[in-house]
């Protein structure tokens, strides 16, 4: 099986409107640049998509939502967003907030297998409401459901022909999770290497869970928040 694509358009053709996607990445750091670019330019809409957040009003995902082309958000955060924030309170974007920590744990268990565990998180809020209780140890757990997506797009530091897949230091996030729980994982790298060169003690995800991968170009690794220390 050929996972090899030229570039982002490629690797993205049959994505389509209504479709539900997993996006890698933490604020700006490990999301799919060169797929979110084709994406909008693509002009495909009613997308939902399940992220840590929708990255900032000019880039990551905020782009998507510029050109209204995401119907719902599954996030954990919104707070370096002002189109999602002002989407979200006049009820033009559907958004659902979720625990950080459950988010990552519904898509690992998407990619697992696992139709629901329960957690802790969230008991006693509105993030409980309508959903099972159990008591465990004495603490009250609610029932949280898997997430998959029909597409998941990650993006990676390094990657060989077969899909295998490394991060480098913090762009680890939320990739290696939603890598597995996409019917089909596509995966943008920066280096794309023949097998054999990667350490196998090292790879992150495994090939077996990524179906198309491609190199990926002119990235900009914005930083989301810039501080410096001033001069003394």
């Amino acid at each position: 099986m050929n996972k090899v694509f030229n570039h982002a358009e490629e690797a993205t053709r049959d994505i389509r409107s209504g479709m539900t996607l997993m996006l890698g990445g933490f604020g700006l750091c490990g999301i799919p640049e060169n797929c979110i670019s084709a994406l909008v330019k693509m002009g495909i809409n009613d997308l939902t998509c399940i992220s840590n957040n929708a990255g900032v009003d000019d880039f990551g995902l905020g782009l998507l939502l510029q050109h209204r082309q995401i119907r719902k958000m599954i996030s954990s955060y919104v707070g370096e967003n002002d189109e999602f924030e002002r989407q979200m309170l006049s009820g033009e974007l559907e958004v659902d907030l979720i625990p950080q920590g459950t988010l990552a744990a519904r898509c690992q268990a998407g990619g697992a297998g696992i139709p629901a565990f329960f957690t802790p998180a969230g008991y006693g809020t509105e993030v409980a409401e309508g959903k099972e209780v159990r008591v465990f140890d004495g603490k009250p757990h609610i029932l949280e459901t898997a997430l998959t997506a029909d597409f998941a797009i990650v993006k990676a530091w390094k990657g060989d022909r077969f899909g295998n897949l490394v991060y480098k230091g913090t762009a680890r996030n939320f990739n290696p999770v939603m890598a597995m729980a996409g019917t089909i994982t596509i995966a943008e790298v920066e280096h794309l290497v023949e097998p054999g060169e990667l350490d196998p003690n090292f790879i992150h995800t495994p090939g077996v869970f990524v179906q198309r991968i491609f190199q990926g170009s002119n990235y900009e690794k914005r930083i989301e928040q810039r501080t410096v220390r001033k001069k003394v």
